[in-house]
């Protein structure tokens, strides 16, 4: 089964790092976030990677050409477009696919069990399934009555609603609803797959991280460096 990551984008709120590197070579630890998340896959024995280049995709094409892997996998990189949203970069890649396969973001990290996601999808016979996750609490809770705190409480992120966390699985039927380069595949596709009821979530109480910001990488680095 392919995994297709998609590794197009210009990553400006983290414009400090990517004038240089395309996002996914932005580093944690001593190595490119793009390659932790193939790493991860690689775990699950999904060893057929596609990645849909944009911005600087040069750079991601001549790293996995230039440098030797201990991983027995094959990496195409296929450039498409530097303008070219979500959607209408999965669109390009229709003719290297097959019936099922994976999907994600080049900037997001997780521990979800990819073997139990796929298991997931073909049992719902989903168009499409995504991870739902609840993201990182960012502020804690706090009650006032006048000046006084009544109540605080460190924020959990189980006080969060789910989100969608990457970790796709698609049917071929998803190419339906994209319909070209300016296809948001997060906007009109899948909402109108959730109104046909063929949008699964698969749920996910584990590690999750995306790298947005500055912040973001130095959280994600601060993690790697404590293991």
């Amino acid at each position: 089964m392919k995994v297709v990551i998609l590794a197009g984008g210009k990553g400006s709120r983290l414009s400090e790092l990517t004038k240089r590197i395309p996002k996914p070579m932005v580093k944690i630890g001593s190595k490119p976030i793009i390659l932790r998340i193939m790493k991860h896959y690689y775990k699950y024995g999904f060893n057929d990677f596609i990645i849909a280049t944009g911005y600087k995709g040069y750079i991601i094409k001549n790293y996995f050409r230039s440098k030797s892997f201990k991983y027995r996998w094959n990496v195409r990189c296929i450039n498409t477009g530097i303008n070219t949203m979500t959607g209408g970069r999965l669109r390009k890649l229709k003719k290297f696919l097959g019936d099922v396969f994976l999907f994600t973001y080049g900037d997001g990290l997780s521990n979800v069990n990819l073997s139990s996601l796929v298991n997931f999808h073909e049992k719902k016979k989903n168009i499409a399934t995504l991870t739902a996750v609840r993201p990182p609490a960012r502020f804690g809770g706090v009650k006032l009555i006048g000046n006084k705190v009544k109540f605080f409480r460190e924020k959990s992120s189980l006080d969060e609603g789910w989100i969608n966390g990457g970790f796709f699985v698609f049917s071929k039927k998803i190419f339906k609803y994209l319909k070209g380069n300016s296809t948001i595949l997060e906007s009109e596709p899948l909402e109108k797959i959730c109104k046909l009821k063929k949008l699964g979530a698969f749920r996910h109480y584990g590690f999750w991280r995306c790298m947005d910001t500055i912040r973001d990488k130095e959280i994600l680095d601060k993690i790697y460096k404590n293991k």
